[in-house]
């Protein structure tokens, strides 16, 4: 018998419903996915209740009930987290007007933030509380009462879960930060007045959104928004999960552009005016490995990379040649190429005697060729020679902990090259592994990131 729910069950769920409506800053954390889901399951339920006034459910509003269950269950068995760490992440994770203004000041200092905004802040956490703490066991078990059954519906909790809410492919991940849950144990005491304090430590920690989150992210232009090739900005930022863990301290070779460009980047951590970086040279110098490695170097001092293809290439040359809006101070570009130049030119390009459908035929070649003078800073990568190559393979070699005799490391390394792919980083990290594999006592991980 599928029986009515008593009027405690049905006032419990009416009333999160009614403050869930009411969040005035942290709309987000219930906008979407599992949290919209759980709101959908406590309007399916209401609705059910208001529609059958008999003694029990009737079929169809107990299967509609019964699949808004699963689908809340399914958005958080997705990122194998409990309702509780799902509520977490995306607190955590609010880009807000509070969570924005508080990264670069102290909340403590009432004068700085607006009252009203504290309030609001207490006001939503007092939500997010009771959303918190709401009955999940009597949950199952009204639903087993609205759907039949003969044991309560599962509850949607994840033993194995990681203590990080925010390290899972699928949800937004934290790349390589652990995420304690007593940063937000105000969630657990009714008492507790310490909400706004504890929120905006954590945001001037980490930062908010999705650059809180991801320490790399990927500009992704969405084609089907696009109506021509012109219209680049019809994208969006897209988080990187596992970024290269790659640190300074494993490139050997080409310490001077290695030392340049670590001291720009300083300067551009330090609010100074940093300039936009080319990096050129041959293939598997370590070009980019070296813009990685920055990242993991400095992601703790709130540094933070956008990868873009060639596809938004021409948006990097309005960043560069400027336009009416200012390029923000806390953003450089470095761009890896194997080519001085950046953009191609052709021969078909060169204005010819007959040419004559440009008057100033030449003046095109020059501004494709102008274009990486844009750069205040080019950093060359040369041909890796003999010595160099081998000293990277020694550093590597040395790394991965390898016995093998520094002679016939520096024979098989030169067999590697003539056989392979040449002198360069990427041959010798690629004759490392292979010695790694041949070996099998050897280990070339990264070390972990803080």
């Amino acid at each position: 018998m599928k029986m009515r729910l008593e009027k405690g069950a049905i006032a419990t769920i009416q009333s999160c419903r009614q403050q869930a409506a009411s969040l005035l800053l942290y709309q987000s954390v219930i906008a979407r996915d599992a949290g919209q889901a759980f709101t959908t399951l406590l309007t399916t339920i209401a609705a059910a209740d208001q529609a059958d006034q008999s003694t029990c459910f009737q079929p169809e509003h107990a299967l509609a009930c019964s699949q808004a269950y699963g689908r809340w269950f399914s958005a958080l068995a997705l990122n194998q987290q409990s309702w509780q760490q799902h509520l977490v992440a995306q607190i955590l994770g609010a880009d807000n007007a509070f969570s924005r203004q508080v990264q670069s000041i102290a909340v403590s200092l009432g004068s700085q933030v607006p009252a009203s905004l504290l309030a609001a802040v207490n006001h939503d956490m007092s939500i997010l509380r009771t959303l918190y703490q709401f009955p999940l066991t009597r949950l199952s078990q009204w639903m087993q009462q609205i759907c039949g059954g003969d044991a309560p519906f599962v509850l949607p909790i994840f033993d194995n879960f990681r203590q990080s809410s925010l390290d899972s492919e699928h949800a937004s991940p934290v790349s390589f930060r652990t995420v304690s849950f007593r940063s937000l144990s105000f969630l657990e005491d009714p008492q507790s007045a310490d909400a706004p304090e504890a929120l905006a430590d954590y945001y001037q920690r980490h930062g908010v959104g999705i650059f809180g989150q991801f320490t790399a992210l990927r500009w992704q232009i969405n084609h089907s928004n696009a109506s021509n090739d012109l219209e680049l900005g019809a994208g969006e930022l897209v988080g990187i999960p596992n970024p290269d863990p790659i640190r300074l301290k494993q490139l050997a070779a080409y310490e001077h552009p290695k030392q340049q460009l670590v001291q720009n980047t300083e300067a551009l951590l330090q609010g100074y005016s940093a300039q936009n970086v080319l990096l050129y040279g041959s293939r598997g110098s370590g070009k980019s490995s070296l813009v990685k490695a920055l990242l993991n170097e400095y992601s703790d001092r709130h540094l933070r990379l956008i990868e873009e293809d060639d596809e938004a290439f021409k948006s990097l040359k309005v960043v560069l040649e400027g336009g009416v809006t200012a390029r923000p101070q806390n953003v450089v570009v470095y761009a890896t190429s194997n080519r001085r130049h950046l953009i191609r030119e052709f021969f078909d390009e060169r204005p010819s005697p007959k040419d004559a459908e440009e008057i100033q035929a030449w003046d095109t070649v020059q501004e494709k060729l102008s274009f990486s003078d844009r750069f205040g800073l080019t950093l060359t990568f040369t041909p890796a020679d003999q010595p160099t190559y081998l000293t990277i393979v020694h550093e590597l070699a040395a790394q991965a902990a390898l016995t093998i005799d520094p002679e016939n490391l520096d024979w098989r390394a030169r067999q590697w090259a003539t056989r392979h792919n040449g002198r360069s980083g990427r041959s010798a990290r690629q004759f490392v592994d292979f010695l790694i594999a041949e070996e099998g006592g050897g280990h070339l991980e990264p070390e972990p990131l803080p």
